[in-house]
């Protein structure tokens, strides 16, 4: 009885040993897991914190004029190139009329008249009317015969191809319009170009007038933007050009 208490005092004794030794070395382990854990949140906060700073970075294509001077001049400057660009649209809208052969009174558009007792010339239809008979002349009748010689003179000065006045009476003058030709057609468009060019140049002007008058620095985002309007206002003009020589067949 003695040797089996013995053995079982000796047995307590190693197990309670083994239990001591496995607690000693798994509980510092504790501390040190915690602490990876910690630092893994930390880095993954850095990381968050650097993305969400780069998502707030807004380039400078996408950043618009704050300052409001400069908003300003950039809405005068818009309002300038448009009128550039509706001034070009309605010019090749005249020489596309003529250059497929469409006869009407917009032909004579761009015909002034001076009128006695006025110091500005007067636009054609405010001094006769403008007609088209059989689709192919063009018929004015003045409203003053008096003025007959005044229109007359007018037509000649605008200078404008295939339009040729014969005096009816006193108070018609006919203008019988001839189909384009190819040649006729490749003018108009010819024509055409160096009004684009004009326009693209007065561009051009506007934008530097505008970046003159803000004397902005020379990577400024007002000076991209104003570059920016100007080559979408030219490249407007580009496309009223392509549309032309698309509709007139011009080379």
């Amino acid at each position: 009885m003695l040797r089996i208490a013995t053995r079982q005092t000796a047995r307590h004794a190693l197990l309670a040993r083994s239990a001591s030794t496995l607690i000693f070395h798994s509980s510092p382990s504790l501390p040190q897991f915690s602490e990876s854990v910690t630092q893994q949140q930390r880095r993954y906060a850095s990381k968050k914190s650097k993305a969400r700073s780069t998502d707030a970075f807004v380039p400078g294509s996408k950043q618009v004029i704050a300052d409001e001077a400069a908003r300003a001049e950039y809405e005068k400057a818009t309002e300038r190139m448009n009128s550039t660009v509706e001034w070009f649209r309605r010019e090749t809208a005249t020489l596309e009329t003529r250059a497929i052969g469409r006869v009407t009174p917009a032909l004579l558009a761009p015909v002034r008249v001076r009128v006695k007792g006025s110091s500005e010339p007067a636009r054609l239809e405010s001094v006769a009317t403008v007609g088209v008979r059989d689709g192919s002349t063009l018929v004015i009748t003045a409203f003053e015969e008096e003025s007959m010689k005044a229109i007359e003179q007018a037509l000649y000065d605008a200078k404008l191809p295939s339009i040729v006045p014969h005096r009816h009476d006193s108070m018609t003058i006919r203008i019988p319009i001839p189909k384009p030709t190819v040649e006729s057609r490749n003018a108009l468009y010819t024509s055409a170009a160096r009004l684009a060019e004009d326009g693209r140049g007065q561009i051009r002007k506007h934008q530097q007038t505008s970046v003159k008058k803000g004397k902005y620095e020379k990577d400024s985002v007002e000076i991209e933007e104003f570059q920016k309007l100007a080559k979408g206002k030219i490249a407007e003009v580009d496309a009223i050009l392509a549309q032309m020589k698309k509709a007139t067949g011009s080379k």
